[in-house]
């Protein structure tokens, strides 16, 4: 029994020396619970919805007005012709589109009922569920308080909902993750591999040996992340060729826009390995500060649940992770067939996270050298 516990209180000391060990067993219990009870919300509300307003009357505005009362649709504005809505959707500044048509009010008022249509973007399943029941309970209760009005008289609803899907009439669960798991797989294995290289160096000993030649840091920097981008497209063309092949997932927009949008994804994860790895001693450090990275970007950027969805607090953290705009920037591309222009939000906010993680990793790393 005293060996037993001598080795135990040994083990106990090795742990409290380690304090990268140490910071990681309290903190990922803590952000687990926080994640989960606070940002993870499956009641997806405040959908960015944009109206197209044909009619524009008393009538109109109401239903634009309860909509936007029930708080699940955030009216984010309104737009001239049909053509508006489907870029709004495509380019992910709005996942709902409301159209109402002329003589709304009028058929409303003669008794024969109006349909208003509703766009859905149906690249995230929860959204469409969310989006589609909300509206047609706003059209039954609207309905029924004109048919109270006019004492009850029977006929056909005054007000009608026709849902028109977009990208996933289907509402296909692979047609979701798929394209998501790109972003996902990139981020763990970019930031990973480029971190664990740099702290393999450092438990070998040689990278005294690259620090004391000729070599430049920006050209160690670079050398490092080089054959990782190879990698980077490797890993992405097996996943598009893969789910393309077997899980019929569509690729609609433009492969040459993709790969080379995808670059700027493949530098920031690969910049912040560097980054990562100026705080790792060893490998089995790197990896534990990749892990601890990993999940926020799988439960913030919007890959299983809907970044709306989400508390303010938690929509601007997942707005400073590369992962949450390339997942708008991959699911635009390959199922709505986005283009550069209806993706420059997401692009300017990725090459900002790209020259961010350059310039700390260029600091970190000619410290960390000097």
């Amino acid at each position: 029994m005293s060996r037993l516990l001598a080795i135990a209180i040994k083990e106990m000391r090795q742990v409290r020396r380690d304090r990268m060990t140490l910071a990681m067993m309290i903190a990922i219990p803590l952000m687990q619970l926080l994640l989960f009870g606070y940002a993870i919300n499956t009641d997806v509300r405040h959908i960015p919805t944009v109206v197209l307003d044909h009619d524009r009357s008393a009538a109109s505005r109401d239903l634009v007005a309860r909509m936007r009362a029930t708080g699940f649709y955030d009216i984010v504005g309104a737009v001239r012709d049909y053509a508006e809505v489907t870029r709004a959707i495509r380019g992910g500044d709005a996942h709902v589109g409301l159209v109402i048509p002329p003589r709304f009010s009028a058929d409303i008022a003669r008794g024969v009922g109006s349909t208003a249509q509703i766009i859905v973007d149906g690249s995230d399943p929860l959204i469409v569920s969310n989006a589609l029941s909300t509206a047609v309970a706003i059209a039954e209760v609207r309905s029924t308080e004109l048919r109270v009005a006019r004492l009850g008289r029977a006929g056909r609803d005054a007000v009608r909902v026709d849902p028109d899907i977009l990208y996933n009439p289907e509402l296909r669960s692979a047609v979701f993750i798929v394209p998501g798991l790109i972003g996902v797989l990139l981020t763990m294995t970019m930031v990973m591999f480029t971190s664990m290289a740099i702290a393999r160096e450092r438990e070998r000993g040689t990278l005294e040996a690259l620090i004391v030649s000729p070599i430049r840091s920006v050209e160690l920097m670079v050398g490092k992340i080089v054959p990782y981008i190879v990698i980077g497209y490797v890993q992405m063309t097996v996943i598009l060729v893969v789910g393309a092949l077997v899980f019929d997932v569509p690729i609609r927009g433009s492969i040459t826009l993709l790969y080379l949008l995808s670059f700027i994804f493949i530098a920031a994860n690969l910049a912040l390995g560097l980054v990562f790895s100026t705080f790792s001693k060893t490998q089995q450090q790197a990896m534990q500060l990749t892990f601890f990275f990993l999940l926020p970007n799988i439960l913030l950027s919007g890959f299983m649940f809907p970044f709306d969805g989400m508390p303010r607090l938690a929509q601007w953290l997942g707005l400073a992770l590369p992962l949450t705009h390339f997942l708008r920037i991959v699911r635009g591309i390959t199922l709505a067939g986005a283009s550069t222009g209806e993706l420059i939000g997401q692009l300017v906010w990725l090459t900002s996270i790209l020259g961010a993680f350059i310039l700390l990793a260029s600091l970190r790393f000619r410290k960390k050298l000097g």
